[in-house]
């Protein structure tokens, strides 16, 4: 007898139905399975074998043979168990009468029958569901993941055996109620601006990098704040929508890092350590193609302290992500794309030994050294980032002032006041910040009359910009212009934005 059950395999963030064909046949007993099933599939046999026997029911010793298909696409993880096992019990007649026609099953087995989660359900259930089917059963564990999903049934088990009373109709699971999502409310980040003393520069350069997406670079002195500044960046940036939520939480989920919550409520902020490989930071992996640093930055914030310090490899990877949005990482195990919309906020000493350029303290590096130490970033990396402050240390008086500065709340008002205007502005093109702008929206929204015009010719000749630092410097102005409530762009805004083209003075 032939049995057929609905699953979903994952392929990055795409959910791909796979249907599980499960045929008994008499012979020597056997236990085969075909359809490319990677290791943690065929281990599955003895998972639900154990799982089937400590669940009350009988192991067929029969031929068996278990299809996965479509067979030229890989299966992975162990998301197959549970309609492997159900395809097994339909298939011997120990489900007889079970509608399943209509179901995905998802879930791992445990050897006494136990379901456990799995990692990016959420992913495949939004596949399924565009796919046309709205009824799961999935583990328990993996309700919190699952409840934002509207317009779908779910039905949240604790073990095998539950799930058989459910599909025979004698113990029905209670439906998965679907809950709104609602936006995080208050900070719920230990960082403000409001603890942060001096520094008008570099607390204008975040303000506008929130504002308008861009990528920040602060320079300076060790002891500065400059890794204080960055962790204040998330703090002012606009909350999630449920879109935006809904497309963080895939990635998490995929790579098995979503909170308790089940959903991402806060925008992330990443900082991997120096020594990360290329790797750890584009994604990849032997067996998976799993996210990396910059796609689970993606919808926040990527901080790498101490840029000079990471490997240049690892840097230079960083070039195209920074253009496109997204990443497409290729490895033996396939090629996938993960989206990588994020704010790179970088900090790096001005020199070796961290004086260079200091108000207070005196520099002890040649300038070879300085040099060498510089290149370690490259030109074409810099030229990607927008905006380039420096910061220096702080006057005595100024550290242990009780005045307390600007706290974050009100800055996220003026940021969430200027990504009001550029949703409007950019409604209907898919874009949502000014940073994500291309030649085609900066001649639209972007126009110079002859006087702005003048002011980037002479910063163009001068500093020997690049075509692409010219654009930056357009779409920065743009994002002050609508941080100040212009409607157009002025000569005041282009020469702010000039003035933060830093690596082009150094």
């Amino acid at each position: 007898m032939i049995a057929k059950v609905h699953c979903f395999a994952l392929n990055g963030l795409e959910g791909v139905p796979v249907e599980v064909e499960t045929d008994i046949n008499r012979g020597l007993p056997s236990y085969d399975m075909v359809g490319l099933p990677d290791a943690a599939v065929k281990e599955s046999k003895e998972r639900v074998r154990s799982a089937l026997k400590n669940s009350g029911f009988t192991f067929p010793l029969y031929k068996i043979t278990v299809n996965f298909a479509p067979a030229d696409i890989r299966k992975e993880g162990a998301s197959f168990d549970l309609a492997v096992a159900v395809s097994l019990l339909k298939a011997t007649d120990q489900l007889s009468g079970a509608e399943t026609d209509d179901l995905v099953f998802l879930g791992e087995l445990g050897l006494n029958g136990e379901l456990r989660p799995v990692n990016g359900l959420l992913p495949i259930m939004i596949s399924a569901k565009g796919a046309g089917f709205t009824k799961f059963i999935i583990p328990a564990d993996n309700a919190k993941e699952a409840r934002f999903l509207e317009g779908t049934e779910i039905y949240p088990a604790e073990n095998l055996t539950k799930v058989c009373a459910h599909l025979l109709g004698f113990t029905p699971i209670p439906k998965l109620e679907t809950v709104g999502y609602m936006i995080a409310s208050g900070n719920h980040y230990a960082a403000d601006l409001q603890f942060v003393k001096g520094q008008p520069i570099a607390r204008r350069a975040l303000e506008i990098s929130a504002a308008g997406g861009h990528n920040l670079l602060m320079v300076g002195p060790p002891g500065t704040g400059k890794t204080m500044l960055a962790r204040c960046i998330p703090t002012i940036l606009p909350d999630l929508t449920f879109e935006e939520a809904l497309e963080i939480t895939k990635i998490h989920s995929v790579a098995g890092i979503l909170g308790q919550e089940g959903i991402v409520t806060e925008r992330p902020f990443r900082t991997p350590h120096h020594t990360a490989s290329t790797v750890s930071l584009c994604g990849g992996g032997n067996r998976v193609v799993h996210p990396g640093e910059i796609s689970l930055a993606h919808g926040g914030v990527l901080f790498l302290d101490e840029l000079p310090e990471y490997k240049r490899s690892s840097l230079e990877a960083l070039r195209q992500p920074l253009e496109d949005g997204c990443i497409s990482v290729s490895r033996a195990a396939g090629t996938v794309t993960y989206p990588s919309r994020f704010i790179l906020c970088a900090s790096m000493n001005p020199c070796p030994c961290g004086n260079y350029g200091s108000k207070k303290l005196t520099c002890s590096c040649s300038p070879a050294e300085i040099r060498r130490y510089r290149k370690k970033v490259s030109g074409p990396l810099l030229d990607r980032i927008d905006l380039q402050v420096e910061v220096d240390n702080l006057d005595y008086d100024d550290i242990v002032t009780e005045r307390g500065s600007e706290p974050s709340s009100a800055v996220k008002v003026r940021v969430n006041r200027a990504r009001d205007v550029q949703r409007a502005r950019f409604k209907d093109t898919g874009l949502n910040t000014n940073a994500e702008m291309g030649e085609r929206e900066i001649g639209k929204f972007c126009k110079l009359d002859g006087e702005c015009e003048e002011i980037l010719g002479e910063a163009f000749e001068r500093l020997s910009l690049s075509a692409r630092a010219r654009a930056r410097i357009i779409k920065v102005a743009r994002t002050i212009a609508d941080l100040d409530g212009k409607q157009s762009i002025e000569p005041k805004h282009i020469y702010e934005a000039v003035s933060y083209r830093l690596q082009e003075r150094l």
